[in-house]
C-alpha cells in the first residue's frame, strides 16, 4: 500500500526558505492557531498536483511566492516536492516549480511535460481533474447542503462521464437537427406527389384549348392587316397638305420672332431700370437705419448731458448752502475772539483800578511790631489748634472748587449739545424734505419707465411679429415661386391654353347656368399618386366642356364654328347613357375603382358632374403596380378595364398602352387650378411683404423710446442711489447723532443735578468746620483782640484781606470765562476748517462735472451734426428715387405698347398654326391609328411579315387619342413610317375595297367574327397553357427530393448511431461510479455511526439518464425516524457528508487522504465515531492527513505536525512534528480499554 512520505517546500506562500513537512504516519494531524499556514500545507499538495491558481487563492502563479503578497518576495523560483513511497517503497519525488508566471514539472529530478505529469499521478491513484485525494476547508459542510443536480455534477465529476458531456450535447442536437431534415424531406416529396396528378388533368385541358387560339390568332391577324393596309393610304394623302400649310406658318412666325426680340431688349432695359431703383430703396432703408441709429446716439447723449447740468446744478447749490455756512461760522468766531479781546481790556482796567484802589485806601487798625509779633505767635498757635480742621477744610474747599469747574463745564456742554442738537434737527428736517422730493421724482422716473417699457414692449412685438411674419412670407414666396416655376408650360402652350381659356369665358357669358366648365377644372385626383391613372382613364375627355343639356352643346358647336375656333369635346348631362357601377368590384383586392379616387370640386350640381364623372370612368378599377393591375385585368373570370399609378392602361379588349411621356405633361393640367391659386397667393404674399417692409421704419421709434428709457432709467439708478444714502447713511446719521446728544444731554442734567446737591452739602460741611476755627481762634485771640480793640480777630483780618479775597473771585471768573471762550472758539475753528474743506471738494467736483459736461456739449454737437448730414443725404437719395420712378414709368409705358403690337402679330400666327395643327391632329390621329394597330400585333404576337424592318422598332408606348407630338412621338411614326408590311396573306376581297363605308362592313364584320371567338375562349375557363412544360419540372423535382429524403434517412441513422455511442460511454462511466457508491455508502454510514440502525442510500431522479437529472442522498439516524436532508442536525449532517466523501473515495482510491478541518461542523459525540472510522481506514486501506483544531479529535492521531508563525521582517511558517504512537489511546468512548498504538510506518 502506498503512502506520502514527506513535502518539501521551498519558498512557497507562508514558507520560507526550505523546510521538510513530515515524515508523515497513516493517521496525521495538522495543528496550529488561526493564520499560522495550516492551510497553505492544503495549498502546496493541490499546487503540486497540478492545481491552477484560482484554486490556491491567487490571481498569479508568481503571487505563491513567499512575500509575493507584500509586495517583497524572497526569491524569484518557488517549488514543492512530494515524495511518495509505493508498495516496495521506492521512492518517486513529484516536484513543481514555478518562475514568474510559468510552471515546471519534474519526477524524480526529470522534467517533463504537465500531461505526462498528470498521466504518472493518475498511475498511482492521484486524479487532479477528480480531486479524489483532497477535501478542503468547508467541503464537507458544502455537500451536506448540496442539492440533487449539484451532487449529479460531483458524480459526474468523479466518474470523469463530464468529459464527454459537451459532445453528448452536440450529438444529440445533430440527431434532432437530422431528425427534423428527414421529416421535412418526407413533407416535401409528400406534396411534389400530389402535384403530379394536378398537373397531368390539366396538360389534356391545355391542349383543348390552344386548338381555339389558334383560330382566334388567324382571324386577329387578318383584321389587323386590313386596316393596316387603308390607315396607310390615308396617312399619305394627309402628308402632302400638311407641308403646303406648314410653309406659310413658317413666315409669319419668323416676324413674330423678330417683334419678341425687341420686346425682350426692352424688357431687359426695364428690368435694369427696376434694379436700379430696387438699389436706391435699399439704399434710402439703409441710411434710415443709420439715421435711426444717430438720432438714438444724439438722445442718449442729449439726456446724459441734461442729466449732468441737473447734477452740476444741485452741486452749485450745495456750495451756495456750504457757503454761506461757513460766512455764519466765520462770523461767530470773529464774534468770539472779540468778545475774548473785550474780556482781556475789561480785566486790565480791573486790575489798574483795584491797585490804585490798595493804594488810595489805608488801613484801620494799626499793629505795632511787638503786637504784630504776637499776633504771628497766637496765629501759629491758632493754626496748630485747628489744623485738623484746617486740612479737613481746605480739602472739602478744594473738592468743592472742583466739582463747581466741573459742573461749569457740565452746563457749558449742555449748552453746546442743545445747540448741536438743533441742528441736528434742523439737518434732519432738510434731509426728509430732500428724500420726499426724490421718492416723487423717483415715481415720475418709474412711470415714464412704464410707460416706455410699454411702447418698447408693444412696439418690438410687432416688429418681432413683422420679422418673424417676414420670414414666414418669404420662404412662403420663394415656395410659391419655386412651384410657379415648376408648374409654368413652354410658351406656346401658354398661348393656346389662353386662348382655350378665352372661349371658355365667353361660353360662360353666354350661357351662365347651363356650361359648368371644363371636366378637368370641375373634378380631381383625392391624391397626387392618382394623376397619372385619372388622365389615363379621362382620355380625350380630359378637356371636354360639360353643359347642362344637349341644346346646350349644339348651341356652343353653333359659336365655336362662327369664331372658327378649335374643335371641343362637349357632355351633355341628359344626353349621356351611363352604366350602374358594379358595386362588387369595389371588393376587389388591391384595387379601386377610379370613380372613388376622383372628387367633384364645384359645390353647385354635385350629383348632376357625379354623373358625369361615372359615365367617363365606368367600371375601371386603379392599381398600386402594373403587375396588380394586369392581374386585376386578366387572371379573373371576368376581364375588367384597370390602369396602374402610372398610367398604363390594360383593356377589355386586351390591348395595353400607356408609359407615354406626354402622359405626365397632359397629367399637369390637374396643376392649372393650383397655379392660378398660386399666382393669387404670390400676389398677396407680395402685398404682404411691402406693408411688413415699412413697419421695419418703426425701428427708428423704437431705438429712441429704448434710448429715452434707458436715460430715465439712468436717472432712476442715480436718484436712487442718492435717496438711499440719504435714508440709510445721512438720516440714519442725524437720528444717531440726535439719540447720542439727547442721551448725553439726559446725563448731563441728572450730573448737574448731583453736583449741585454735592457742592450745597460740602458748604455746609466747610461751613461747620469754619465755625468751630473761628470758636478756637476767638479763644487762642480773645486777650489780643481786647488790647486792640476788635471784637474779633476776624474783622481785622477781613478789613486787610476783603480786598484781595474780592481781587482772587474776580480773578478765577476771569480765567474760567477765558477758558470757556477759548475752548469754544477752537471748535468753531475746527469747524470752520471742516467747511472749508467740504466746500474744497464740491468746488473740485463742480469744476470735473463742468468739463464733463462740456465734452458731451461737443459730442452732442457733433451727433446732431452727424443727424442732419444723414437727413440731406436721405432727402437726395429720395429725390434720385423720384426721378428713376419716372424712368420706370416710361419704359414699361413702352414696353407695353410693343407688348400690345406683339399679340397682334400672334393672333395672325395662331390662326395659320391652328390650320396646321388641324392637319397634322389628323395626320397624328392615323398614324396614331397605324402605330397603336403595330403595337398591338407585337404585343400579341401577331405573325406580321415584314418586307423591310422588323416588329422589335415599334415602340412600345401606348398612345391614345389624345396623345399629343413631341419629340419621341415623332421619332416613333418616322422610324414606323419605314417598316413596309407584306400585305400577300392579306385575302383578296379586304385589300380591293375602296369605300369606305365598305372598308367599315368588311371590317365590322371580322370584329364581330373575333368578338365571338373572344366570347368563346372567356366562357372557357383558361387552363394551365404552361402544363407540358410545367410536367417535366414536377418530375424532375420529385426525383430530387426522393434522392434528397434518402440522403436525410442515411444521416439521421448515422448521427442516431455516434449518439448512442457516446451515450453509452457516459452512461456506463457515470452509472459505474454511482452504483458503486450506492453499494457502499450504507456500510461506511453504519460504520462510522456504529450502528447497524443507520441507514444511508442514494437514488437517482432519471434512471435512464442519471447524469441528465439530481441524485438524491437520505440517511436514518440512529434511533430515529426518515427524514430529508435538511431536517438533520449540524452533526448529523456532517456524519452524513463525510460518509459520501469517503465512499466516493473508496470508487476511486488515492494512496492518501488529506482532510482540512473537516472535524468544525462536528460535536464532541461525534468526534469519537469519526476518529474511530478515520483510524480504521487509515489501517486498511489509505494513509489520512487532517488538518484539525480539535483535541478530541487530533489527540487519536499517529503524529501531530504544529504549524506556528515566527517573524523576522514578515510572517513564515515553521513546522514541528511529534511521534504520538508510544502514548495509549481510548479506542472507544467509553474508555472501557486502551492499547499503546503500534508502528504503522511504512519500512
Amino acid at each position: 500500500m502506498g503512502y506520502l512520505r514527506q513535502i518539501d517546500i521551498e519558498n512557497f506562500k507562508s514558507w520560507r526558505g526550505k523546510q521538510v513537512i513530515g515524515p508523515f504516519m497513516r493517521f496525521n494531524c495538522i495543528i496550529g492557531i488561526n493564520g499560522s499556514g495550516k492551510s497553505n500545507v492544503m495549498d502546496a499538495l493541490s499546487f503540486v498536483m497540478g492545481e491552477r491558481p484560482a484554486s490556491l487563492r491567487v490571481k498569479h502563479l508568481r503571487d505563491l511566492i513567499h512575500g509575493a503578497n507584500v509586495g517583497r518576495p524572497v526569491a524569484d523560483r518557488a517549488s514543492v516536492t512530494m515524495r511518495y513511497c509505493d508498495d516496495r517503497d521506492q521512492e518517486a519525488a513529484f516536484r513543481r516549480s514555478i518562475s514568474g508566471d510559468s510552471s515546471e514539472y519534474c519526477i524524480n529530478a526529470v522534467r517533463v511535460t504537465f500531461a505526462k505529469y498528470t498521466e504518472e499521478l493518475e498511475k498511482i491513484g492521484i486524479v487532479t481533474k477528480a480531486r479524489n485525494c483532497l477535501v478542503f476547508q468547508g467541503t464537507v459542510e458544502s455537500i451536506a447542503l448540496k442539492d440533487p443536480k449539484e451532487r449529479t455534477a460531483m458524480f459526474e465529476l468523479i466518474s470523469q462521464s463530464k468529459d464527454y458531456a459537451a459532445e453528448y450535447d452536440r450529438k444529440k442536437e445533430a440527431l434532432r437537427k437530422a431528425k427534423e431534415d428527414t421529416q421535412f424531406q418526407f413533407n416535401k416529396k409528400k406534396s411534389a406527389t400530389v402535384e403530379r396528378k394536378q398537373v397531368s388533368q390539366e396538360k389534356i385541358e391545355a391542349q383543348r384549348y390552344q386548338a381555339l387560339v389558334d383560330e382566334l390568332e388567324q382571324t386577329r391577324l387578318q383584321l389587323s392587316l386590313a386596316e393596316l393596309y387603308h390607315s396607310g393610304r390615308s396617312i399619305n394623302t394627309l402628308s402632302d397638305t400638311l407641308s403646303e400649310k406648314q410653309q406659310a406658318a413658317a413666315a409669319q412666325n419668323n416676324k413674330l420672332v423678330n417683334w419678341e426680340q425687341t420686346v425682350k431688349e426692352l424688357k431687359k432695359q426695364h428690368g435694369r431700370l427696376n434694379r436700379e431703383q430696387q438699389h436706391k430703396e435699399k439704399e434710402i432703408r439703409t441710411q434710415e437705419h443709420v439715421l435711426s441709429q444717430s438720432r438714438s446716439q444724439y438722445i442718449k447723449a442729449k439726456v446724459n448731458t441734461s442729466h449732468q447740468m441737473k447734477k452740476a446744478g444741485e452741486i452749485r447749490n450745495a456750495i451756495k448752502k456750504s457757503q454761506k455756512a461757513m460766512a455764519f461760522k466765520e462770523q461767530e468766531l470773529a464774534e468770539g475772539q472779540q468778545e475774548k479781546a473785550e474780556l482781556e481790556r475789561a480785566w486790565r482796567n480791573y486790575e489798574k483800578r483795584f491797585q490804585e484802589q490798595r493804594v488810595s485806601q489805608g488801613p484801620d487798625v494799626h499793629l505795632n511790631e511787638e503786637q504784630l509779633e504776637r499776633y504771628k505767635e497766637l496765629k501759629e498757635l491758632a493754626r496748630k489748634q485747628g489744623a485738623v480742621l484746617s486740612q479737613q477744610a481746605d480739602k472739602l474747599h478744594w473738592e468743592g472748587r472742583a466739582d463747581y469747574e466741573k459742573m461749569a463745564f457740565d452746563q457749558r456742554r449742555e449748552k453746546e449739545v442743545e445747540s448741536l442738537i438743533r441742528n441736528n434737527h434742523c439737518q434732519l428736517d432738510d434731509l426728509t424734505r430732500r428724500a420726499e422730493k426724490l421718492e416723487e421724482y423717483i415715481q415720475a422716473c418709474k412711470s415714464s419707465l412704464e410707460e416706455y417699457g410699454q411702447r418698447e414692449e408693444s412696439l418690438s412685438a410687432e416688429l418681432q411679429w413683422g420679422r418673424q411674419r417676414t420670414g414666414e412670407v418669404k420662404e412662403e414666396l420663394s415656395q410659391v415661386l419655386e412651384e410657379l416655376g415648376n408648374a409654368r408650360l413652354d410658351t406656346q402652350e401658354s398661348k393656346r391654353q389662353l386662348q382655350r381659356k378665352e372661349l371658355l369665358e365667353k361660353l360662360h357669358r353666354l350661357f351662365p347656368d347651363t356650361v359648368y366648365g371644363r371636366l378637368c377644372d370641375l373634378c380631381s385626383p383625392i391624391h397626387k399618386k392618382y394623376q397619372l391613372a385619372v388622365t389615363k382613364v379621362f382620355g380625350h375627355y380630359m378637356k371636354a366642356i360639360v353643359v347642362a343639356s344637349e341644346k346646350v352643346a349644339r348651341d356652343c358647336i353653333r359659336f365655336l364654328k362662327e369664331e372658327r375656333a378649335e374643335p371641343e369635346t362637349f357632355l351633355p348631362i341628359d344626353y349621356l347613357d351611363v352604366n350602374p357601377l358594379m358595386e362588387r368590384l369595389r371588393e376587389v383586392p388591391g384595387a379601386k375603382m377610379v370613380v372613388d379616387v376622383v372628387q367633384v370640386n364645384a359645390a353647385s350640381g354635385a350629383t348632376h358632374l357625379r354623373k358625369v364623372v361615372q359615365f367617363v370612368c365606368g367600371n375601371a378599377l386603379v392599381c398600386e403596380t402594373i403587375k396588380e393591375a394586369k392581374s386585376v385585368a386578366f387572371d379573373r373570370k371576368e376581364r375588367i378595364k384597370t390602369v396602374s399609378l402610372d398610367g398604363t392602361l390594360f383593356a377589355k379588349s386586351g390591348v395595353i398602352s400607356g408609359g407615354s411621356s406626354d402622359l405626365r405633361t397632359k397629367a399637369r393640367c390637374w396643376d392649372e387650378k393650383e397655379m392660378t391659386r398660386l399666382k393669387e397667393r404670390k400676389d398677396r404674399l407680395t402685398a404682404e411683404l411691402r406693408e411688413l417692409m415699412k413697419l421695419t421704419r418703426k425701428e427708428s421709434d423704437l431705438t429712441q423710446i429704448i434710448a429715452q428709457a434707458q436715460g430715465a432709467q439712468t436717472r432712476l439708478k442715480y436718484s436712487k442711489n442718492e435717496l438711499d444714502n440719504i435714508r440709510k447713511k445721512n438720516i440714519h446719521k442725524c437720528q444717531v447723532d440726535i439719540s447720542r446728544l439727547e442721551s448725553e444731554l439726559a446725563n448731563l442734567d441728572s450730573q448737574i443735578k448731583m453736583q449741585q446737591e454735592s457742592e450745597e452739602a460740602k458748604n455746609a460741611a466747610v461751613k461747620k468746620i469754619r465755625d468751630q476755627i473761628d470758636q478756637m481762634e476767638d479763644l487762642v485771640f480773645s486777650d489780643f483782640c481786647a488790647e486792640i480793640g476788635v471784637g474779633s480777630i476776624r474783622e481785622y483780618e477781613q478789613e486787610q484781606l476783603k480786598l484781595q479775597a474780592e481781587h482772587d473771585k474776580k480773578k478765577l471768573e476771569f480765567e474760567t470765562h477765558c477758558t470757556r471762550l477759548s475752548a469754544k472758539l477752537e471748535y468753531e475753528q475746527e469747524q470752520l476748517e471742516k467747511q472749508r474743506k467740504k466746500l474744497h471738494i464740491l468746488q473740485e467736483t463742480v469744476e470735473k462735472e463742468e468739463k464733463t459736461m462740456a465734452e458731451q456739449r461737443k459730442d452732442e454737437e457733433k451727433l446732431l451734426a452727424a443727424v442732419e448730414q444723414v437727413e440731406n443725404k436721405l432727402q437726395e437719395l429720395k429725390n434720385q428715387l423720384l426721378s428713376q420712378k419716372r424712368g420706370v414709368t416710361a419704359a414699361k409705358a413702352e414696353v407695353d405698347q410693343k407688348t400690345q403690337g406683339l399679340h397682334e402679330i400672334n393672333k395672325q400666327l395662331v390662326k395659320l398654326q391652328r390650320e396646321v395643327m388641324s392637319a397634322e391632329t389628323a395626320l397624328e390621329q392615323r398614324r396614331l391609328a397605324r402605330h397603336n394597330l403595330l403595337l398591338a400585333c407585337k404585343i400579341q404576337g401577331l405573325p406580321v411579315i415584314l418586307l423591310s424592318g422588323s416588329l422589335d422598332d415599334i415602340s412600345e408606348v401606348q398612345l391614345d387619342a389624345e396623345s399629343e407630338s413631341t419629340s419621341a412621338t415623332i421619332h416613333v411614326y418616322e422610324r414606323e413610317a419605314q417598316l413596309i408590311i407584306d400585305f400577300s396573306g392579306l385575302e383578296d376581297d379586304l385589300r380591293n375595297v375602296r369605300e369606305e363605308e365598305e372598308v367599315d362592313a368588311k371590317l365590322e364584320k371580322l370584329r364581330q367574327s373575333l368578338s365571338s371567338l373572344e366570347g368563346l375562349l372567356h366562357r372557357t375557363s383558361a387552363p394551365n397553357l404552361k402544363a407540358l412544360e410545367k410536367m417535366r419540372e414536377v418530375k424532375d423535382k420529385l426525383q430530387g427530393l426522393t434522392e434528397a429524403f434518402d440522403a436525410s434517412t442515411r444521416a439521421a441513422r448515422k448521427c442516431s448511431q455516434e449518439f448512442e455511442q457516446v451515450k453509452a460511454r457516459r452512461f456506463h462511466l457515470f452509472s459505474q461510479c454511482f452504483e458503486h457508491v450506492s453499494v457502499v455508502i450504507d456500510q461506511i454510514y453504519k460504520s462510522m455511526c456504529k450502528n447497524n440502525s443507520a441507514q444511508a442510500s442514494l437514488s437517482a431522479e432519471n434512471p435512464d439518464e442519471p447524469y441528465l437529472g439530481g441524485i438524491n442522498y437520505n440517511c436514518v439516524a440512529p434511533g430515529k425516524r426518515f427524514m430529508t436532508m435538511d431536517n438533520l442536525s449540524g452533526g448529523e449532517k456532517a456524519i452524513a457528508a463525510l460518509a459520501l466523501v469517503f465512499a466516493i473515495h473508496s470508487f476511486r482510491p488515492a494512496p492518501f487522504f488529506v482532510l482540512d478541518e473537516v472535524d468544525a461542523a462536528l460535536d464532541n459525540s461525534n468526534i469519537g465515531k469519526v476518529t474511530s472510522f478515520i483510524r480504521r481506514e487509515s489501517r486498511e486501506n489509505m494513509q489520512i492527513i487532517v488538518i484539525s483544531l480539535k483535541e478530541e479529535f487530533f489527540s487519536k492521531a499517529d503524529a501531530l505536525l504544529g504549524v506556528y508563525p515566527d517573524f523576522n521582517g514578515c510572517m513564515f511558517s515553521r513546522i514541528l512534528s511529534l511521534d504520538l504512537r508510544p502514548y495509549p489511546v481510548v479506542e472507544d468512548e467509553n474508555g472501557a480499554q486502551t492499547e499503546p498504538r503500534e508502528d504503522r510506518t511504512q519500512e
